[in-house]
């Protein structure tokens, strides 16, 4: 089944004229602005240069005074203060944030906490409640992680441990007991930006602290680094704060990139600048919000999916680059198990659908095998959603619990699906795109089964077939150097500010077309009734269309524009996305 095309709607007319004459832009790149909501030239200049000036005050959020009081008192009273944090990169991330900020009041008082994926599960444990009781720590700040933790935080309560809960997940009907729950999906919390990572909320609980204590905030903006790392790998919307907090965190990475993340990047082929001046750009290229998804985030969630998440908190705190390197060395090492894994349940899993024609032709998976690692059935659950484009559940077992991961596609909320099958679980929280759950094994064909009716129940047809979102229809003539140098100025990119994806018509390849790779196609494209250079171009797993393109059939092209380095060269590419005939 072929892709589905679809236009944006395109930016208001009187809109985009005004645009193109304020900005002194073409009417591609005023479109562009148009769709994402931008009129003016104020509005256009914040989006280009984002202003830390946009930052909302952090005590709009709901309970924020009751956080800092709280802190404060135990800075005061110098107690013992623990950071928890869940064990994937969103969690790491904010408790290396909130210790970093921290250490310097409680100095040998504060220490963190991760728990253990396979022993103690998601989220807050009642071991982890234990160790800081049996320790003496009378304040735990709970980090993306929490807001459903009711019946744990009222045993906190009996154990004499105080909890903060910040967190950005979807609360349930009742709120843990805490001495503060910041959280912007609360329904009576009024902060205007509802989707803040983990690691966002803790960023807010710190800029809250500088601020009633009139510290500068100039020297929170050093940890912006790890609020964009969070925002990448949890897939939160770059829009609003995010969009501001991920554009000032990856400029750090790209000039200062702490040891950690310095040390994780030379397992790949990004290439530290021995020449470097202050200021100047630290690697061989400018690394995106895709390299901190592709190349960053995989490698600190491979200590939590394969060991002990502590450690990729020892790696983001690490100031010295030869602790750094041995840290992110035995991480590399359990990344390259942790694909291994991935790579065999993957393979397991599509035979699993491919030889039972009711999975196959089914509007959801949920399957189901005890052997199956834990840490790594979210990576297969998105896999298997790329390829069959359909809500998927992939389930395992682990502490008597049948556990597992839950991916969505477009337009379907999987957590209203999970909601629905409430009654079958011991556990469930996340996103619409994204969840976690845990039933009891005697649940298990139950719940398929009520998760499959309401699937099959509430999904419209149209929304299984994948799409294409083309934001504007363009010319090859029209790709100018201004042009690109606009373009890139959209970034950072990702939910809510996707990199464009142009269509351009009456394709052909000059002739030099390969296939390369596992299937990709090399390409060189022109629109033959247009003056102009040719364009590279790259199609990842599309050479089932190699013998059309060869034999001179003209195409239509929907693709992103990006710059490619090669042995040291830049130049710019054309990442074709979908090639469809028309003729």
């Amino acid at each position: 089944m072929g892709n589905k095309w679809v236009l944006k709607q395109q930016g208001d007319i009187e809109v985009v004229r005004k645009l193109m004459d304020l900005l002194s832009v073409d009417d591609k790149v005023a479109n562009l602005l148009a769709q994402r909501d931008i009129s003016t030239f104020e509005e256009a200049k914040l989006f280009f240069r984002p202003d830390f000036e946009q930052l909302h005050d952090p005590y709009l959020m709901k309970d924020m005074d009751k956080a800092v009081a709280r802190v404060l008192q135990a800075v005061e009273k110098n107690e013992k203060i623990l950071i928890y944090g869940d064990y994937d990169v969103d969690g790491t991330t904010s408790v290396a944030l909130v210790y970093s900020y921290l250490k310097k009041f409680f100095k040998k008082k504060i220490e963190f906490y991760i728990p253990d994926r396979y022993d103690e599960g998601y989220g807050i444990s009642y071991k982890g409640i234990d160790h800081a009781a049996d320790n003496g720590f009378n304040l735990v700040i709970a980090l993306d992680c929490g807001i459903k933790a009711v019946e744990k935080i009222k045993y906190a309560s009996t154990r004499k441990v105080d909890f903060i809960i910040c967190d950005h997940h979807r609360p349930g009907d009742e709120l843990p007991e805490a001495v503060a729950v910041l959280d912007a999906k609360r329904s009576d919390c009024t902060y205007p930006f509802k989707e803040l990572s983990g690691c966002g909320v803790g960023f807010k609980l710190i800029s809250a602290l500088a601020k009633k204590q009139n510290e500068p905030f100039d020297q929170l903006k050093q940890l912006l680094d790890l609020v964009a790392i969070s925002i990448a790998a949890d897939i939160v919307p770059i829009t609003g704060e995010n969009r501001l907090l991920a554009h000032y965190g990856l400029k750090l990475i790209n000039t200062s990139p702490r040891p950690g993340i310095e040390s994780v990047l030379s397992y790949s082929q990004v290439i530290r600048n021995p020449d470097q001046k202050q200021g100047e750009p630290a690697f061989n290229r400018e690394l995106t919000i895709s390299d901190l998804v592709f190349l960053i985030g995989p490698r600190i969630n491979a200590a939590g999916r394969i060991e002990k998440a502590s450690d990729s908190v020892r790696l983001l705190l690490a100031d010295k680059m030869s602790h750094a390197e041995k840290l992110a060395n035995a991480i590399n090492d359990l990344n390259t198990e942790r694909r291994s894994l991935d790579n065999n349940i993957t393979e397991e899993a599509l035979a699993m659908i491919e030889n039972d024609p009711l999975l196959k032709n089914s509007k959801s998976t949920v399957l189901y095998n005890e052997g199956w690692h834990k840490g790594v059935i979210g990576i297969v659950a998105s896999r298997l959603t790329d390829t069959y484009y359909r809500p998927t559940i992939i389930l395992t077992r682990s502490n008597n619990l049948v556990t597992g991961s839950a991916r969505s596609i477009k337009h379907f909320d999987v957590y209203d699906a999970i909601d629905h099958c409430a009654d079958l679980l011991e556990h469930f929280g996340g996103h619409k795109y994204a969840a976690g759950l845990s039933m009891r094994p005697e649940n298990l064909e139950l719940f398929k089964q009520k998760f499959h009716d309401f699937v099959s129940q509430t999904i419209d047809d149209e929304i299984l077939i994948p799409e294409v979102e083309i934001d504007t229809l363009i010319n090859f003539n029209q790709i100018t150097p201004k042009f690109l140098r606009i373009l890139k100025q959209f970034a950072p990119f990702g939910p809510g500010n996707m990199a464009p994806i142009f269509r351009s018509d009456n394709v052909v390849d000059t002739g030099r077309i390969r296939v390369v790779g596992k299937n990709h196609l090399k390409l060189e494209l022109i629109q033959p009734h247009l003056a102009g250079d040719a364009f590279p171009g790259i199609a990842f797993q599309q050479g089932h269309h190699f013998k059309d393109i060869k034999n001179g059939r003209p195409f239509s092209v929907c693709y992103h524009i990006e710059e490619n380095e090669w042995q040291g060269k830049i130049n710019t590419q054309l990442n074709v996305k979908d090639i469809q005939f028309f003729d």
